[in-house]
């Protein structure tokens, strides 16, 4: 093949890619998705613009479900400042979810009062990973990606992934406030 053919050829396979054929163009930012509401309903995370979100992979059956009172705490302390915890359920780690979205609703409230968002039941990791956690493992590298629950990502009012934290990192950890603090400051 000449050169030229090479270059051409190497174009038009950018262009598939881009349009959709092998790899869909990638979401800019956090703001680009969805989730389905614990309550039914769109979730999506454009609608916190301007806003700090600490977006959170939980579960009602784990060793880290008491950091639920922790969260909470984090959301009546700086809700007024700009903050949203966001809790995204799942059942990808250890089989520690509930059945469905009413059950788990039904745990938060009754047992922690959990009165900030939620979202329905989602896998977080895998081929079936929601496509806001395929995006994060594509644009912020597979450490990023929850590896068990109560992982935490810090999302700035752009919609920019600013921070992550693991699951062993709780919601009284200063790190995690210094980062949400950092965030609302922008």
């Amino acid at each position: 093949m000449t050169r030229k053919l090479i270059h051409r050829f190497l174009l038009l396979l950018a262009l598939f890619m881009l349009k959709g054929g092998i790899m869909p163009a990638a979401a800019a930012t956090a703001h680009d998705f969805s989730f389905t509401s614990i309550d039914g309903g769109d979730l999506p995370l454009a609608t916190y613009r301007g806003k700090v979100v600490l977006l959170v992979n939980t579960a009602s059956m784990c060793g880290f479900t008491g950091q639920y009172e922790g969260l909470q705490s984090l959301w009546t302390e700086y809700k007024d400042k700009g903050l949203v915890v966001l809790g995204v359920p799942s059942d990808d780690f250890g089989g520690q979810e509930l059945d469905d979205a009413k059950q788990v609703k039904e745990f938060c409230t009754l047992n922690y009062g959990i009165d900030f968002p939620m979202a329905d039941i989602v896998h977080v990791k895998g081929p079936n990973a929601h496509p806001y956690y395929k995006w994060v493992a594509d644009a912020h590298g597979g450490l990023a990606v929850p590896r068990w629950n109560f992982h935490k990502h810090v999302i700035d009012g752009n919609g920019d992934l600013v921070d992550w934290f693991t699951s062993t990192t709780g919601p009284k950890s200063g790190r995690l406030r210094k980062a949400i603090e950092t965030a609302l400051a922008k």
